[in-house]
């Protein structure tokens, strides 16, 4: 399958990680943000933000301090046939838990009147991401050149520029805690798909050349799990923080 197309890349992903998995892990969350948005409670939706949560925090924590330190003691062959088997399932399953973790926790904040002054912050909040992410993708896969990044920078970066123009003069301070978060998340979401999903896809190109680089996929596949990793501590310090939205307080003091 081609690996210079956005579906032939998706295509051939899909091929690898298998189908079923791939849909599944896809479908599967979409389907648990669609219900936290429309029929579900108060806990269901909290219930579907925590358990999304947990499993993208489990699974980057897994990756930096238990599949580092293995694959750190392996050769670059033993290294590339491991991330040759892990990056088509993780290409598919962590965007999907980061995307439906975030989403579902902006919607709660909302719901639960716990994020005031919304409307100017989220839209900085989608500057701030859109734009760094665009940038450091196209910079990581060399598609500067490429139109269809092109109009995707262009629609992006005007899109979300122009909603912090028609709020920024509604713009007044909300809870500390809320900022944090949204800085939190921020630096997890340009980690996530300025430099993980780029570094994926990498090595998915490399899988697919003439003739792969065993070198060059164990080192991709090494800085993604360091900072798979990274990811988790930032997690980590996430949820310290809605503890002490939550309850006014941390759990250890």
């Amino acid at each position: 399958m081609s690996t210079t197309t956005v579906r032939g890349t998706v295509a051939g992903l899909g091929s690898r990680a298998n189908p079923a998995f791939a849909g599944a892990v896809v479908a599967i969350p979409i389907a648990a943000l669609g219900y936290a948005l429309t029929v579900a409670t108060v806990q269901g939706h909290t219930y579907v933000h925590v358990m999304t949560g947990v499993l993208w925090t489990g699974i980057d924590l897994f990756m930096g301090i238990v599949l580092g330190p293995v694959i750190g003691g392996l050769d670059d062959e033993q290294s590339a046939a491991v991330f040759t088997r892990l990056t088509p399932k993780t290409a598919f399953l962590l965007p999907s838990l980061a995307f439906v973790t975030i989403a579902s926790g902006i919607a709660l904040a909302l719901r639960i009147d716990v994020f005031p002054n919304a409307g100017p912050w989220l839209a900085l909040f989608t500057a701030a991401n859109v734009i760094p992410i665009l940038v450091i993708f196209g910079w990581r896969l060399n598609t500067f050149s490429d139109r269809r990044w092109q109009v995707l920078f262009a629609l992006g970066a005007a899109g979300s520029i122009a909603w912090v123009a028609t709020t920024i003069g509604t713009l007044e301070m909300t809870e500390p805690t809320i900022l944090v978060a949204l800085a939190i998340v921020t630096i997890l979401s340009v980690q996530g798909f300025g430099f993980l999903l780029p570094g994926e896809l990498r090595m998915y190109r490399e899988m697919r050349s003439p003739a792969p680089d065993a070198s060059i996929i164990a080192s991709i596949g090494k800085q993604n799990a360091m900072l798979g990793g990274v990811q988790g501590l930032f997690q980590l310090l996430l949820i310290l923080d809605m503890v002490y939205l939550r309850y006014g307080g941390f759990p250890f003091l």
